[in-house]
């Protein structure tokens, strides 16, 4: 098998284990969507298959898509749960999310997935004070139950923007997760923040699987708010804004 080393003395106590562990839990999924497969894990560096590239294409997407519904069927046993077997920390990128959980999704999401971000977005100045408050509302409205529905927790892959789906002549094979018992639209938001070719045809195999709440899509900013936070805090002003900007579309849904 030909491999991909990815390596950094320097990191955190726990990340490629953490990495390992989430394509593990995922790849775990009956029917699921594919991951690459981990060939050796260690402080410090982790071994994986290296993927032929292929060109995206709308059957793919939508075969992706049905196998995506499946991974979220899979399920977790709480909201903000580790993946399965792993006890350590958990990260988005290189940075570290708080691995709580809770009975409810809003208060697990609020509390663990976006205010943990605003400190450090506020630091580096790519958050405004005013926008932050904003940001704190949508947030209790969110940790009220506003959007909470009875679907169990989902197995999700936590980081689904477009650069962690890779395109084989196999089919979508998925990377770099930030594994985590939480909501399936949220991986559909990340999905269509950072613009995954043949979206559409993705959704609908989705929801050929699995239909989707009515509603879904007006939610999409609640749920975008977490990759927006994230990036706000170490990727520069525009982020920010946009943080802000999905914020006050998730307060106008309270009006709606």
């Amino acid at each position: 098998m030909d491999t991909h080393l990815k390596t950094d003395p320097g990191a955190p106590s726990g990340f490629y284990e953490a990495e390992a562990a989430g394509l593990a839990w995922l790849a775990a999924a009956p029917g699921g969507a594919r991951t690459v497969t981990v060939v050796e894990v260690a402080p410090g560096r982790i071994v994986l298959e290296r993927i032929v590239p292929a060109r995206p294409s709308p059957a793919a997407a939508h075969a992706f898509g049905g196998s995506l519904a499946r991974t979220h069927a899979a399920g977790a046993h709480a909201f903000g749960a580790r993946p399965a077997g792993w006890d350590g920390p958990l990260f988005i990128g290189s940075r570290e999310m708080p691995a709580t959980t809770a009975d409810g999704w809003g208060e697990f999401y609020a509390a663990a997935r976006v205010l943990p971000f605003l400190a450090p977005a506020l630091a580096a100045g790519y958050l405004h004070d005013g926008e932050a408050r904003i940001v704190r509302d949508a947030c209790d409205l969110i940790a009220s139950g506003a959007f909470d529905d009875p679907a169990p927790p989902a197995r999700i892959h936590g980081d689904l923007w477009s650069g962690n789906v890779l395109w084989s002549p196999g089919g979508v094979v998925l990377i770099d997760p930030a594994a985590h018992g939480g909501h399936p639209e949220t991986d559909l938001a990340m999905l269509a923040l950072f613009g995954l070719p043949f979206l559409d045809d993705a959704v609908a195999g989705y929801a050929e699987a699995a239909p989707l709440r009515a509603g879904w899509r007006s939610r999409v900013p609640v749920h975008q708010l977490h990759p927006l936070a994230v990036h706000a805090a170490g990727h520069g002003r525009a982020y920010g804004a946009a943080l802000a900007d999905a914020a006050r579309a998730t307060l106008a849904l309270r009006d709606a």
